[in-house]
């Protein structure tokens, strides 16, 4: 009978001195002499390496010859106590089998340090070094705790769609999904491209986000969430920005904008508590990273808290919640903003705050994580709950080293507050009839709000680029691998 693969995590934790295992996984490094070899081994299932130890006398010298960095190894042997102090356990080889060749001349990993944006450029290559191996792995994590949140809350999930014909935010700024010939479209009697030749007989777009067919579901189902990719054409290259992400949009019939703001900080709460209770090892790991990541740059650039301190500091607190309005005050007889060391001066009430203006509220007034609510109506989507003076019913919840995290509002059930808005900033109303008659027949109270998955990454890893928390970023003049 053919013996089985055991993972390397569960040797490292659970496997008993003695036993005989066979194991598969790339090479990390080697090094020995004429009377011993030590091949550091990884499977992914880990952070951590298994030692091989091989013995010329057994292992043929053509195979050792083979094993460099990246090569790919069957090993079979018995499992005994380590000698080294950096692991408890290491595998007596018996037999070593090639896989899979790395010419050490071309195989561009090779065991020193590499910089983050060369290894975006080999992307298909990057999951195996120890880094990005945690960082996937916590992905994982954070995956599962989402669903697993909700499942408990007796939420459902609800897959909508990706090719659409509506901008949920009036962005504008989308990705246009055709079959028409580029070169020599169908024109209407106007000289216009004639959309009703398309594929779907209307002009459509990749969705950049499932929140409006995610309140029809809310309006038969009362909790409902999305969990999908989302896209948007703006060319942006900056450190936070990607063209396809990931958002989490949870819909709530009957909550309003108190109950909304109760289940965003509930719901943070939990990811972050999960990731501490079930990543420790990839947190310290990524911890310690940041750590020497801090010694290269200037004391004024430098963190006030560590990656570890920061996830504390968002399970530990209770989120300080100020209207638009208290944080407008706040800014503006600030000793920044006085100071005129905001890139972005606060002047007037109405103003979009900035990442700076939000993170100098959590981190320097306040101390704590924020929720900021009724934001003024011109500067919010269309879909946001109308309060009596010029605000919307709108929060945005704040967070360290990242500002707004989370951004949500109780949604407009009123039909005529509705219609009044979409005519105000020029949506045809036969372009949203369905969603407008959700408000026509049996309307309700609800509310909603969206994570951007990737957002999450960064706080939860503490990485600075949020193009090394999803496997494969797409950005301007970028659509590699």
């Amino acid at each position: 009978m053919q013996q089985s693969r055991t993972k390397i995590n569960f040797l490292l934790k659970k496997a008993p001195v003695g036993t005989s295992v066979f194991v598969k996984g790339w090479v990390r490094t080697k090094r020995g002499n004429k009377n011993v070899t030590f091949i550091a081994l990884n499977d992914g299932s880990t952070l951590h390496n298994l030692q091989v130890v091989a013995d010329p006398g057994q292992i043929a010298e053509d195979i050792l010859r083979k094993v460099n960095t990246g090569t790919c190894l069957a090993v079979r042997g018995t499992l005994l106590a380590s000698q080294g102090s950096r692991q408890t356990v290491e595998l007596q080889a018996e037999t070593v089998d090639i896989l899979g060749e790395a010419d050490p001349e071309k195989y561009p990993l090779q065991p020193k340090k590499h910089s983050f944006e060369f290894l975006r450029e080999i992307a298909h290559l990057r999951p195996r070094t120890t880094t990005f191996g945690v960082i996937y792995r916590l992905r994982h994590a954070m995956t599962f705790a989402i669903h697993q949140y909700f499942h408990h809350k007796g939420f459902f999930c609800v897959h909508t769609p990706i090719i659409t014909g509506s901008d949920a935010e009036g962005a504008g700024e989308m990705f246009r999904v055709t079959t028409l010939d580029p070169t020599r479209p169908p024109l209407d009697e106007t000289g216009n491209i004639d959309y009703r030749k398309d594929f779907f007989g209307k002009e459509t777009n990749l969705t950049v986000s499932g929140q409006l067919e995610a309140e029809l579901a809310a309006l038969a189902l009362s909790e409902v969430y999305t969990f999908g990719p989302t896209f948007r054409a703006e060319n942006s290259n900056t450190s936070r920005h990607l063209a396809e992400f990931w958002m989490i949009e949870p819909e709530m019939a009957f909550y309003d904008l108190e109950d909304n703001m109760n289940l965003a900080e509930d719901f943070l709460k939990y990811l972050v508590q999960y990731a501490l209770d079930h990543c420790q090892e990839e947190l310290e790991f990524l911890n310690e990273r940041a750590l020497e990541e801090e010694k290269d740059k200037k004391k004024e650039e430098r963190s006030e808290m560590t990656l570890l301190e920061r996830l504390h500091f968002v399970v530990e607190n209770q989120f300080a919640r100020i209207t638009y309005t208290e944080a407008i005050d706040i800014l503006k007889n600030s000793k920044p903003n006085k100071k005129k060391k905001f890139q972005f001066l606060i002047e007037n009430w109405g103003a979009d705050l900035q990442s700076e203006h939000e993170r100098y509220l959590v981190e320097k007034h306040f101390q704590k994580p924020v929720i900021l609510y009724n934001y003024p109506k011109n500067i919010k989507a269309f879909y946001m709950r109308q309060n009596d003076d010029d605000t919307v019913a709108a929060m945005d919840v704040l967070f360290p080293g990242i500002g707004e995290i989370i951004g949500g509002s109780q949604r407009e059930e009123r039909l005529d507050k509705l219609q009044s808005r979409i005519r105000e900033i020029g949506i045809a109303e036969e372009d949203v009839w369905w969603y407008l008659e959700t408000r026509k027949f049996g309307t309700a109270p609800h509310s909603g709000f969206g994570l951007g998955f990737e957002r999450l990454m960064l706080f939860v890893t503490g990485m600075s680029n949020i193009r090394d928390v999803i496997p494969f970023p797409r950005t301007p003049q970028n659509a590699e691998f």
